[in-house]
């Protein structure tokens, strides 16, 4: 007789590779498909969770591919206007819907029917509603800034050879009259909430599949070397509409986005997922990578996904030349209230 589970390796087996092992030290990570070199452009967007790795990959000296940049501003002033917090200044990208249409709008020059919000005589752009916290004076100037801002983004998804996307939620809010999904409630920030023209809406595992897959296949077309990194954001949600307990909204939310990263994996070669959802919500940690909140990743877990995300992709002529997360990139990395975080509008807005 034959076992088939004779001869797995030790990450395979969760005595060899979990029980045994220090939680610290426990890397989930095996096979990554690609290397980021020193010279790679390498861009990031999606949720909260992504800053970690756009400011580890800054710091630590490879080519952050940042084109909507500004020159002559100290770092708390870059920090409030929201330059370098990702690639371009598109705020929290948390949906994949989000992405897509942020693709057809930058690349394919689709146009949306709703292009602003009012709030105290200003307006707001619906895409990015805390990028720009005074809002603008005039519908043209914000016009002409959202025109400036997808020229930079095209830019993004035509030359860079990474593009790191953290999937950070499924429930969203959207235009019912052509679909298009914002990243916060009209009414949070600016604007107002209008039944006949905004609905709620969960994305399910088809919808997000399919507008990942969409993503995958366009943006391989106009980049054909572009190399896809996906990562799950392991905040929870900071609020739910469904009628039911946040903690199991967030469970659902975080399942459906796990699968449609596994299967864009399975489905796309040049695809890669890294683990940094198991590195810090997984059991042996026992919840010691959040903050007292139980939802924001403190320093410990942000510095163990980062040596594991190191370890896997820097190898070869980048490796040589990166070292392990060091004790200053720790005490950065607890400056949890520096993340720019479009969700906390949310619990903002109701207090």
């Amino acid at each position: 007789m034959t076992n088939p589970y004779k001869g797995s390796v030790d990450y395979q087996m969760w005595r060899r590779s979990v029980s045994t092992v220090e939680a610290h030290a426990i890397n989930p990570m095996t096979n990554p498909r690609f290397q980021i070199s020193a010279d790679d452009k390498v861009a990031t967007a999606g949720s909260c969770f992504a800053q970690h790795i756009s400011r580890r990959i800054s710091k630590i000296g490879f080519n952050y591919y940042c084109p909507e940049t500004v020159s002559g501003l100290d770092a708390a002033r870059m920090q409030e206007q929201s330059y370098g917090v990702f690639s371009a200044r598109y705020g929290n990208i948390y949906t994949v819907h989000q992405l897509n249409q942020l693709f057809d709008e930058a690349v394919n020059g689709q146009v949306k029917h709703e292009t602003s919000w009012e709030k105290n005589g200003a307006f707001f752009d619906p895409y990015r509603p805390s990028i720009f916290p005074k809002g603008f004076e005039t519908v043209k100037e914000l016009a002409d800034e959202r025109a400036k801002h997808l020229a930079y983004v095209h830019d993004i998804f035509k030359n860079c050879d990474v593009f790191v996307f953290t999937l950070g939620l499924t429930e969203g809010w959207r235009s019912k009259v052509d679909g298009s999904v914002f990243p916060l409630a009209p009414g949070v920030v600016a604007g107002s909430f209008d039944t006949s023209e905004h609905e709620f809406h969960n994305f399910n595992i088809d919808e997000t599949r399919a507008e990942l897959f969409a993503f995958l296949e366009k943006i391989r077309k106009i980049n054909p070397d572009v190399r896809v990194l996906l990562t799950v954001s392991p905040v929870p949600l900071i609020a739910t509409y469904e009628d039911r307990h946040v903690l199991t909204s967030t469970t659902y939310s975080k399942s459906v986005l796990r699968v449609a990263a596994q299967e864009a994996y399975d489905t796309f070669p040049f695809v890669d997922y890294f683990p940094s959802y198991e590195i810090i919500t997984g059991s042996p940690t026992g919840g010691l990578y959040y903050e007292d909140d139980m939802r924001e990743v403190n320093s410990l877990g942000v510095s163990h996904a980062m040596r594991c995300f190191l370890n896997a992709y820097t190898k070869g002529d980048a490796g040589t030349s990166v070292p392990q997360i060091s004790a200053d990139l720790q005490e950065e990395s607890k400056k949890a209230s520096e993340i720019v975080c479009d969700e906390e509008a949310i619990e903002n807005s109701i207090r």
